[in-house]
C-alpha cells in the first residue's frame, strides 16, 4: 500500500469514529480539513514498524558469539530470557527501537529494584553495542541512557552462631556435607552442581572448578567437609560420578533447583531469620574469612573475582574485627 492510500485509509478512519461519536457533524467538511493537515505529513501504516523476525535472528547471533566468549549457560539463559521479554514488550523490528522505547520499558518495571533494572539495562546494552560493532545497526539506542543509581546495601552473610545452627539441624549426611561444601570453598552454586567425585583431590584437600567466562581456578576443601563428604559417599548406593545426587533412583545429578530446596529444608528447620541460599553461604565464606584477617588478594582468587571491588561487595567487615585493626595500625 503507497503513502497515499494509507493516508486516505487513516483520514476514512479518522471521519468515520469522529461521526460515530458525534453525528450531527458535517462529515464531507471535517474530512477537507483533515485531508490539508495531513498533507504536510508522510504516513506509514503501523505493520510496517511492527516487531517482525529479525529481532530473534539477532538475538540468536549474539548469544552465539557469547557463547563463544566462554560465558556460562545459566548466564546465556538469562541474557535470553531478558532480550525475550524486551522484544515482547516493545514488539519493533530491531533497527525501529529508539532510546525512548528502552526508556519505556524500564520505567514500566514497577516494584523492581534498582539493581534489577541495571542487570536489565546491561543486558539489553550489550545486545546494542553487538549489533553496532557488527554494523547490523547504524545506531545504539541505549548509548545516551545511563545505568540507574543501585541501593548501596551490604551483602548479606551468616554470623558464626547462624552457620552453627545450621549445621546443628542438618539431618542427612547429604545436608551436611553440601552446607559446609558450599562454605568452605565459597562456589557459585552451578560450579557446585557441575562438579565430579573424581575432582575433588583429596590429598590436597582441593579441586579445580570452572567459574564465569570459563575460567578454571582451584578452591579448597576444610577437614570438616572432607569428613562429611566421605560420610556421605559411604551411605550413597549408586555409582553415579556427580558429587551430589538426588535420594531416589535413577540417583541422577543433583540440580541447582535440587541443591535450593536441600538448603531451604535445613534453613526451615534452624528457623532463624534470614533467608539462607547457595549464594548467601559464598558471602558467609568471604565475610568470615576476612573477618578473621584473610588477604583480599587471596578471597578475591579463591571466589574467582575480576577485581577486588567485586569482592568486598561480598564482604562485611564486623565493628569488632574495624576496631581490631584500628587499634593495631593507628599511628599513635
Amino acid at each position: 500500500m503507497d503513502t497515499l492510500n494509507i493516508g486516505e485509509q487513516l483520514l476514512s478512519e479518522i471521519v468515520v469514529s469522529l461521526h460515530e461519536l458525534l453525528p450531527g457533524i458535517d462529515f464531507n467538511k471535517v474530512k477537507n480539513n483533515l485531508s490539508g493537515i495531513l498533507a504536510h505529513y508522510k504516513v506509514e501504516h503501523q505493520e510496517d514498524y511492527k516487531y517482525e523476525s529479525d529481532f530473534p535472528d539477532k538475538v540468536k547471533l549474539f548469544i552465539a558469539s557469547k557463547k563463544i566468549e566462554g560465558l556460562s549457560e545459566n548466564t546465556l539463559d538469562g541474557y535470553k530470557r531478558e532480550l525475550r521479554l524486551f522484544s515482547n514488550a516493545v514488539n519493533k523490528k530491531v533497527e525501529h527501537i529508539t532510546s525512548g522505547d528502552i526508556r519505556v520499558y524500564l520505567g514500566n518495571l514497577e516494584g523492581r529494584k534498582m539493581s534489577t533494572i541495571g542487570k536489565k539495562l546491561t543486558t539489553i546494552k550489550s545486545f546494542f553495542s553487538f549489533l553496532l560493532a557488527e554494523e547490523m545497526i547504524q545506531r545504539d539506542p541505549t548509548l545516551k541512557i545511563k545505568q540507574p543509581k543501585e541501593e548501596k546495601r551490604l551483602g548479606k552473610s551468616l554470623t558464626i552462631e547462624e552457620l552453627e545452627l545450621l549445621r546443628e539441624t542438618c539431618k542427612t549426611t547429604r545436608q551436611r556435607a553440601l552446607l559446609e561444601v558450599l562454605y568452605c570453598t565459597g562456589c557459585r552454586l552451578s560450579e557446585i552442581c557441575n562438579l565430579n567425585k573424581s575432582d575433588i583431590n583429596m590429598q590436597n584437600m582441593s579441586c579445580r572448578v570452572i567459574g564465569k567466562g570459563n575460567k578454571e581456578r582451584e578452591v579448597y576443601f576444610s577437614y570438616k567437609a572432607l569428613y562429611h563428604l566421605r560420610k556421605y559417599f559411604l551411605e550413597r548406593p549408586d555409582q553415579n560420578e556427580a558429587l551430589f545426587v538426588s535420594e531416589r533412583r535413577p540417583y541422577g545429578r543433583l540440580s541447582n533447583k535440587g541443591i535450593q530446596r536441600e538448603i531451604d529444608v535445613i534453613e526451615k528447620a534452624a528457623n532463624i531469620d534470614k533467608k539462607v541460599t547457595p549464594h548467601v553461604m559464598r558471602h558467609t565464606f568471604a565475610t568470615l574469612t576476612l573477618n578473621n584477617g584473610a588477604d583480599i588478594t587471596a578471597v578475591q582468587e579463591l571466589l574467582g573475582h575480576s577485581s577486588p571491588e567485586t569482592t568486598l561487595r561480598y564482604a562485611r567487615i564486623t565493628e569488632e574485627r574495624k576496631r581490631e585493626q584500628h587499634k593495631k595500625y593507628l599511628v599513635q
